[in-house]
């Protein structure tokens, strides 16, 4: 029955600041921009590497979001890294702090987490390279 993620959509608090993170220093690509003057509120439609993944909404005044500790529903974005020290490196050049890189116990891939600007928990897992 499904065949895909098609999209994930995120509301963010302020707009600026998460279209700057979200293009400049993740580095996605912007598919198409809209403000929407009905609901005072942008859409920005995101691609990685060509595919569209991420929805990114303003709306005025948005609720708070629990996500720490380990509320219930969506808990985290995940991302793949070819380097996680080269990622690390460059999230540090803007001024975004991951914690210290941890391994999985059953891959032996390592990885690591830090935040959106505001709190939206994302994971960078390194893929495995054999030698």
């Amino acid at each position: 029955m499904l065949k895909k993620i098609h999209h994930i959509a995120i509301i963010c608090s302020n707009y600026e600041a998460s279209k700057h993170f979200y293009t400049q220093i993740l580095g996605l690509e912007i598919v198409r921009e809209i403000f929407r003057e009905e609901r005072h509120s942008f859409k920005l439609d995101l691609a990685l590497n060509g595919e569209y993944i991420i929805e990114l909404f303003s709306f005025p005044n948005p609720p708070k979001r629990v996500s720490q500790p380990e509320a219930s529903g969506l808990r985290h974005l995940a991302f793949e890294v070819r380097n996680i020290d080269e990622a690390i490196k460059r999230l540090h050049y803007f001024g975004v702090t991951a914690e210290p890189i941890r391994t999985d116990e059953h891959t032996g891939k390592r990885f690591t987490f830090f935040n959106d600007p505001d709190k939206l928990p994302i994971e960078l897992y390194e893929e495995f390279v054999e030698n």
